[in-house]
């Protein structure tokens, strides 16, 4: 098995539906798409034969929202299975999913629950992920979800998790921005600390998206542009990561291409204007 994730530096989207005539019978300006595993695993899913199509125009990117990492009874040799046999036949840019658990035993929340930040965890974790890699033959990518509650008893900072994992399984870190925001605010910790605590070299791809505000939490509901505040943060992110790749996520309220396109070349040009950055500064 390859541990070693991919560097790609380029700028995309979440594909869906209501853009793939777009995708399809124009030349979209953008470097790869990200679509949502889980989608094309199923029978009756959406049609593999349209990503195939799209694939033969942009690097895809897998993003998966259910592998449920965190499960203390272990990954779904079924699910592995079709993930794996959708990899092989798409060869993306990346597999990723989230650090999170939604399913133990036969409940499923069908939702990205926390992990508790222990010893104990990270051990179920780390062997989850080693199984999950050496069943795909590729390394992964795993991204910081929103949170809305945390367990008592934390041993670590997520962020402190998160480098753990990817120094124990060699994994890749996906950076969801706008869940650093999100989680900061709903817990009140400073997303100053969570950056700082990133290690950067494990770090292949950032997402970018929306929120909204609950009755007393952020919810993370990828309906709405990114705000100032998640752009803020990006910038920041971009003068410490090296060569990444940055996507748009839209899951709700889609609006027109050209909508989300316009979001794009703020991050192509948040992401040149941090490069000139440090390329000055190592001069």
């Amino acid at each position: 098995m390859s541990t070693n994730c991919p560097h790609f530096s380029g700028y995309g989207l979440g594909l869906r539906k209501e853009h793939y005539r777009d995708f399809l019978e124009t030349q979209v300006a953008v470097d790869f798409v990200e679509v949502i595993s889980e989608n094309f695993m199923i029978a009756g899913g959406q049609p593999r034969h349209i990503l195939r199509q799209i694939r033969e125009r942009h690097p895809v990117a897998l993003h998966g929202v259910s592998m449920s990492i965190g499960s203390a009874d272990g990954l779904r040799a079924d699910y592995l299975q079709r993930l794996k046999a959708l990899a092989d036949e798409i060869e993306p840019l990346f597999v990723s999913d989230h650090l999170s658990w939604s399913r133990y035993a036969a409940f499923n929340s069908h939702d990205l629950l926390p992990v508790p930040y222990t010893a104990e965890a990270l051990d179920i974790v780390c062997a989850n992920v080693d199984q999950a890699q050496q069943v795909l033959g590729r390394a992964m990518l795993f991204e910081n979800p929103s949170s809305y509650l945390a367990f008592d008893g934390a041993e670590m900072s997520e962020w402190e998790f998160l480098a753990a994992m990817a120094a124990r399984t060699g994994c890749g870190l996906l950076l969801d921005v706008n869940n650093i925001y999100v989680s900061a605010s709903n817990h009140g910790f400073d997303p100053q600390a969570f950056i700082a605590g990133i290690p950067f070299q494990h770090v292949r791809q950032i997402h970018l998206a929306g929120h909204s505000q609950g009755a007393e939490l952020l919810i993370d509901t990828h309906d709405t542009p990114v705000g100032e505040a998640v752009w803020k943060l990006y910038s920041q992110v971009m003068g410490l990561a090296g060569p990444v790749a940055t996507m748009i996520e839209r899951d709700d309220d889609i609006p027109p291409l050209a909508d989300l396109m316009l979001e794009l070349a703020t991050a192509r040009s948040l992401g040149a204007l941090r490069a000139r950055h440090r390329e000055l500064e190592e001069a």
